[in-house]
């Protein structure tokens, strides 16, 4: 059986994105939210994610996007096994 070829650069970013936003959104609603930036890269092997969140109530904003973004290395992680 042959391996899967790996992903390229555009699939990375897309699983982290989504992986990162699903952590967002299943903590508030889409109302609760003023701004959500979710940047990532991949280059030359290199992977980076950032979440700004600025969002009323509750959890804490800062602990969700800190979620967010391991959740995101967690989806590439496996994505890359």
């Amino acid at each position: 059986m042959t391996p899967p070829d790996d992903p390229d650069d555009a699939e990375v970013v897309r699983t982290a994105a989504n992986a990162a936003e699903d952590v967002v959104f299943s903590r508030y609603d889409r109302s609760e939210i003023d701004d959500l930036d979710v940047t990532v890269t991949f280059e030359e092997g290199i992977f980076e994610v950032d979440v700004y969140l600025h969002a009323e109530g509750r959890p804490d904003p800062d602990r969700v996007a800190d979620d967010a973004a391991l959740a995101a290395r967690g989806a590439v992680d496996d994505l890359l096994e």
